[in-house]
């Protein structure tokens, strides 16, 4: 109930249950977080929110933004990367645009030695995703990753194509993740499962292709899976790493981290909190929970 009706209440209701698991509204915010996260031993990769935009007068502002926003961590050392959504740059409105600015991005991310993850959205953004994805790497191949969901019928065989791009100059980088998008069930896994069981047949065909891979999951049976698939194979520290959402499973993300895996901690910021709020409680009801506490024990 409290999922269906949340955006509709007050923001400074959500915020409640939203600030645990933002940075902040600012810039300032994702940095002060990023130091802390780079000082307790993890990496970050930052997010400015804002998705599925209306007209491309925003896909500039949040280009922009980007571009502030790389000059700002890496003058502050941060140990980190960095994630677009393009629908933040227009990719439904259009496609060239989106690819100009994201491009303009990578660019500078690459300037300075650094990485762009290039978020994987709902299934009617996936092909051109996978385009830009390969447009981008061509110019950029150390510079550009892309995520994948694997409840998405399609993800393995989307692997397998992709391996022409996968050389010693240019390795292929994935983020794998379970998905969030509500999808028909002709084109996505249902099942927990299903989705668990297929998540760790991507994961291991990537081992075995010897494809850089972020394990983004808090589930502990999958947690669990990779770290059997990463003794099979015998994967080295430098090819993996683990992912987690900023403010989510703390203690399982301890736990990873005290048995000597690398962790990145996905940090989001900005003004445009509320649609990212309301969608993580959509996708995930029992933080309903989080809500309540929040609110009765505010202390």
């Amino acid at each position: 109930m409290i999922a269906a009706i949340l955006p509709y209440f007050p923001k400074k209701f959500v915020w409640i249950f939203s600030k645990a698991y933002i940075s902040g509204e600012t810039m300032e915010d994702a940095i002060r977080v990023s130091k802390e996260l780079n000082n307790d031993g993890m990496m970050v990769t930052l997010d400015v929110l804002g998705e599925f935009i209306t007209n491309l007068d925003e896909a500039e502002e949040n280009k922009q933004e980007y571009l502030e926003l790389i000059d700002e961590a890496e003058k502050n050392n941060i140990d980190g990367n960095y994630s677009v959504k393009p629908t933040s740059f227009g990719l439904l409105i259009d496609e060239e645009a989106c690819y100009k600015h994201i491009r303009e991005i990578v660019a500078k991310a690459a300037s300075y030695g650094n990485f762009i993850r290039i978020d994987m959205e709902d299934s009617p953004c996936v092909d051109m995703e996978i385009k830009l994805y390969r447009r981008l790497k061509a110019e950029f191949p150390k510079s550009v990753g892309l995520v994948l969901q694997s409840y998405m019928r399609r993800t393995l065989d989307d692997i397998k194509a992709m391996l022409d791009m996968h050389t010693d100059d240019s390795p292929l980088s994935y983020r794998l993740c379970k998905g969030i998008y509500v999808e028909p069930v002709e084109i996505a896994f249902k099942k927990y499962e299903e989705i668990n069981q297929h998540f760790l047949e991507d994961l291991e065909f990537m081992f075995a292709n010897k494809i850089y891979v972020g394990i983004a999951t808090h589930d502990k049976p999958l947690i669990e899976g990779s770290y059997q698939l990463i003794e099979k194979y015998n994967v080295p520290k430098h090819m993996y790493e683990f992912q987690m959402l900023y403010g989510v499973t703390p203690a399982l993300r301890k736990s990873v981290v005290d048995k000597g895996h690398r962790m990145r901690i996905y940090v989001p910021f900005g003004l445009k909190w509320f649609g990212y709020s309301t969608r993580r409680l959509k996708e995930n009801p029992k933080m309903a929970m989080h809500i309540i506490k929040a609110i009765f024990y505010k202390g």
